[in-house]
C-alpha cells in the first residue's frame, strides 16, 4: 500500500504559514476549515415518494382518523347541557343596566327555565362571561405569585406589576392586580319547581372546583393555619371587593383566604375574550334517581358583578361530562374532516396512478 502526505488546508487553498528567520507572523485566512459541518458535507436523506408509499399512508390515515373522529364526535353528542343567559330576563336586563361597583346594594333577579330531559351522574355548573379579555398581556401580569403563595414578605411589599392595583389608602392590596380585583362575586342559587308549585333548593358543592396543583402548591395562606384577620392586619382589600380576602368563606378555614377555590378559578386567566368558568358541583344522589330531574327550575342572581362597562353578557351552564370531558364537537369534526380529506385524496391520486402509471411505464420500455 502506498501512503502519501495529504494536507486538507492545503487542498481547499489554505497555505502554510510562512516564518521567516526575522519572526514574522503568519498570515491568517478566513476561509471555513475543512470540515464536514462548515463544509456542508454532512450526511443527508431525503425520501423518494412514490405511489407505493403515499397511497397506503393516505389510506391508513383516513382509516385511522375517521373512527376515531366519529367516536369523539357521538361521545361528545352525548354529553347533556344546557345554557341559561340571565339579561334576556326583564328583572336581570335591569340590573345589569343599573348595576356599577359603586353600587351600595345587590340586585337580585329570578331566572326560570326547565330541562326537557333528566340529568344523570355529576352536573358542573359553570358561569360564563362574554366579551371580557383576560388574555391582555398586561391584564395577565397584574399579579404577585410569591404573595399568593404565601410569602409575608411580598403580602406587605407586593410587586410593582400590581400597579395601579398595588396600594390602596397606603396600605398594601392582598390580593394585589387587576386579576384579583375584577374577581367574579356573583351569588347563583339553583331551586327545583314541584308538580305542587313548591320550590326545593338543589345543594351546590363549593369545594373541589379548583385544580389540586393550584390549590396546594401555587396559593397558600401567609402563616398556613394562623388566625387569617391577624394575618392580614395592615393590608387592604382590592378597590372593587366588598369583603376582605379572609371574609370570602369564614365559615370553612380550608377555602378561605388565597386558597378559596372560586378565588382560585377566576385567577387562572381564560385565553379567549368568551369562556366559561367552573362555579359549583351538583353531585349525583346515591340511589338512581337522577341528579337533576326534568321539570321547571328557577336559577337565583344575585348581581353584585356589572358587564355594562365592557358590553358583556353574563351566562350559566349546566353539563356533564365524560371520560373526554366536557362538550366538545370540535375534535371530533377534526378527526372526521383531516381523516375524510386524506381518504379521499387517496382514492384520487389512486385514480391518477392507475390511469397514467402504466402509460409511463410503457414509455421507458419502448425508449
Amino acid at each position: 500500500m502506498m501512503a502519501s502526505n495529504y494536507n486538507a488546508k492545503e487542498e481547499d487553498g489554505h497555505q502554510p504559514a510562512a516564518i521567516g528567520h526575522g519572526g514574522a507572523g503568519t498570515v491568517k485566512n478566513k476561509k471555513p476549515d475543512n470540515t464536514a459541518f462548515k463544509q456542508q458535507r454532512l450526511p443527508a436523506w431525503q425520501p423518494i415518494l412514490t405511489a407505493g408509499t403515499v397511497l397506503p399512508a393516505f389510506f391508513v390515515i383516513g382509516l385511522i382518523f375517521i373512527p376515531i373522529g366519529i367516536g369523539l364526535f357521538v361521545t361528545s353528542n352525548n354529553i347533556k347541557e344546557l345554557e341559561v343567559t340571565s339579561q334576556l330576563i326583564v328583572p336581570c336586563y335591569n340590573c345589569s343596566q343599573s348595576y356599577s361597583w359603586n353600587s351600595t346594594k345587590p340586585c337580585t333577579c329570578s331566572v326560570p327555565f326547565s330541562l326537557d330531559q333528566p340529568f344523570e351522574s355529576n352536573v358542573f355548573m359553570y358561569y360564563g362571561l362574554s366579551n371580557f379579555y383576560q388574555n391582555h398581556r398586561r391584564y395577565v401580569k397584574s399579579r404577585d405569585d410569591s404573595q399568593l403563595n404565601g410569602d409575608k414578605a411580598s403580602l406587605k411589599s407586593p410587586s410593582k406589576e400590581c400597579e395601579p392595583y398595588r396600594t390602596s389608602d397606603e396600605k398594601p392590596i392582598a390580593p394585589c392586580g387587576a386579576i384579583a380585583n375584577s374577581l367574579f362575586n356573583d351569588t347563583l342559587e339553583l331551586y327545583y319547581i314541584d308538580p305542587n308549585g313548591s320550590r326545593t333548593a338543589i345543594p351546590l358543592v363549593k369545594k373541589g372546583i379548583a385544580w389540586w396543583t393550584d390549590k396546594h402548591v401555587k396559593f397558600r395562606n401567609p402563616g398556613g393555619n394562623d388566625n387569617l384577620t391577624v394575618v392580614f392586619q395592615g393590608t387592604s382589600k382590592p378597590v372593587n371587593w366588598r369583603k376582605s380576602v379572609y371574609e370570602l368563606d369564614p365559615s370553612d378555614p380550608d377555602n378561605n383566604g388565597f386558597i378559596n377555590e372560586d378565588f382560585i378559578v377566576w385567577m387562572r386567566t381564560a385565553a379567549l375574550p368568551t369562556f366559561r368558568k367552573l362555579y359549583r358541583i351538583i353531585h349525583k344522589k346515591p340511589n338512581m334517581t337522577p341528579t337533576l330531574p326534568l321539570g321547571r327550575y328557577i336559577l337565583e342572581v344575585t348581581y353584585n358583578y356589572p358587564v355594562r362597562s365592557f358590553e358583556g353578557r353574563k351566562r350559566m351552564i349546566l353539563s356533564t361530562i365524560s371520560w373526554m370531558g366536557g362538550k366538545n364537537p370540535f375534535l371530533g369534526i377534526a378527526y372526521i374532516t383531516v381523516g375524510s380529506v386524506c381518504f379521499f385524496l387517496g382514492i384520487v391520486l389512486l385514480i391518477i396512478h392507475h390511469k397514467y402509471g402504466n402509460r409511463n411505464h410503457s414509455a421507458d420500455i419502448r425508449s
